[in-house]
This record gives structure tokens, sequence and C-alpha cells, in this order.
């Protein structure tokens, strides 16, 4: 099994108690993924076409009012009950962890046939957040043209993840594009920056990345300190290409979450596929 190396990089790229962290499930990346490191120096220019209300309602999701004529969410796709109730035990590790696996009635993409399914492992005592219609692609599928949020959990003392969702065409011109043929890791994150931090991105945030091959899918990786993010001061992402669609993970947390948490979060980040 190949092993994650991470390079800092100098300059680049939808409550708590301290306690020890858990044990980690079965390796992740899985048996068949290599991992390759990238460093570069090169500043990018950010884009500057991102819709500010948007970046906002992706941070700000459950404090969200949602008004008579706005379409709540059916139950299914989010529930105030802690997963370890509803969903399957991680076999590897069933005490610390439980599986998500994304499927048709969990999001308006998936039923579409927009996002192809996908999975990670959850801590039990997660919760399942609400998406305001609006940011969850619902009223433009199959053919939306900005990104949406998929599905959110969260744990107010260890931190939160989303899956956010953008039309390939956003960042390339060419049909059913690898995320290599987007561009570098840099290049992606640069575009989806904001969509991590809720607000704005700059390339000084970005810390650590590095590209993992599981088959024939490739995964971006990163880690960023984000001290004005709106989604936390620490974040963790995971971007692919499959299909019509670049698919981002954001696993998100404060600084006190972060303390006792990274492990956990750096777990659930490792686990996403799809």
């Amino acid at each position: 099994m190949a092993t994650a190396s991470v390079t800092p990089l100098s300059s680049i790229f939808s409550t708590s108690t301290a306690s020890s962290p858990p044990k980690l499930p079965i390796s992740y990346p899985p048996s068949n993924a290599t991992v390759v490191t990238l460093k570069t120096h090169q500043n990018l220019k950010q884009p500057n076409s991102m819709r500010r209300e948007f970046l906002k309602g992706i941070a700000l999701t459950p404090f969200v009012l949602l008004q008579e004529h706005v379409v709540v969410p059916l139950p299914s796709e989010a529930r105030d009950v802690e997963v370890g109730s509803f969903l399957p035990p991680l076999p590897s590790d069933p005490s610390s962890f439980v599986l998500f696996k994304a499927s048709p009635k969990d999001t308006p993409a998936l039923r579409a046939g927009n996002v192809q399914p996908y999975q990670f492992i959850l801590p039990p005592t997660w919760k399942q957040t609400r998406i305001a219609n609006i940011l969850s692609g619902n009223y433009c599928q199959p053919k939306c043209a900005e990104p949406w949020v998929e599905v959110k959990f969260e744990d107010e003392n260890q931190g939160k993840v989303q899956v956010v969702a953008s039309p390939l065409i956003r960042l390339t011109n060419k049909p059913n594009a690898t995320i290599e043929d987007i561009g570098s890791p840099e290049k992606v994150i640069a575009s989806l920056g904001p969509f991590v931090t809720g607000s704005t991105y700059d390339s000084d945030e970005l810390l650590e990345t590095s590209v993992e091959k599981q088959g024939n899918q490739t995964y971006y990786k990163y880690v960023l300190e984000t001290p004005y993010a709106l989604t936390g001061t620490h974040n963790l992402a995971k971007a692919t290409a499959k299909g019509n669609t670049v698919v981002l993970f954001v696993a998100s947390a404060n600084d006190k979450q972060w303390q006792s948490s990274q492990e956990t979060l750096k777990a659930i980040l490792d686990s996403f596929q799809v």
C-alpha cells in the first residue's frame, strides 16, 4: 500500500471537549491507491466571478430561515438524530465510525443522474444538516450553471463536512474531463477555494497538496489554514471529476475542534470516494 507524502507549499490553489483521537478505521486511501506529492511556487489569480450569497450560504446553511415558499428537504435528506442510529457501522471499526453511501433518495443531483454516487465515513454522534433549497441545486437540476451543496454533516465538538458539486463546464470545456485535464491542484483550488472557505480564497492559505489515485480515479487533496473563512479556521479538501461534474469534499473545524479532532477529520477526508 502506498502512503501519502505531503509537501508544504510556500505560496499557492456547496463546542468541544478535548479527548484522545479515536482509533482510525481501515487504512485510507485503499490498498489500490497511490499518492503523488506536488509542489509549486506559482501564484494564481483568484477567480472574481463567485457568487457571494451562495458562498455565505454554504458556510451558514444551518442558520438560513426557510420561507414558506421554499421546499423543505424530505426527512430522508436530513435527520435531526445521530447518524449512528440509521447508518451501518464501519466493519473494520464499528465503535468509531459509520458509513454513509449517497443514493438517489439523498440529493436532487443524484436523482437527476448529475452526480455519481459517493461515500465516506462519519463518527456515529454526528448529525445531518438541512440544506436550503436554493443551495441544494433542486431548482436547476439537471442543468445547473453554478455549484451546489449535496450533503452536510456536523458535530459541535468535532467540526463539519460537506460535499459541493460544480458543473464541469465551469472549469473546462472538455466533456468528461478528468481532474488532471482541468489542470494542476493549484489551478483547481484557485477556482474552488471560495467554496471551501465560504468566503474568499488566498493562495497563502494553502499549506499542503497531494495527488491520490484510486484505480482510474484521481483525487487532489488539500490542507488549508483559513483564519478568515466562514467555514472554520482549519479546512481539509478533496476534489475529483467524474462525468460532467467536479465533486469537492470539505472538512472544517475551528481552533478548539481542530485541536481534539484533526485526526478524525483527516480519516473522514481520506475515506471519501466517488
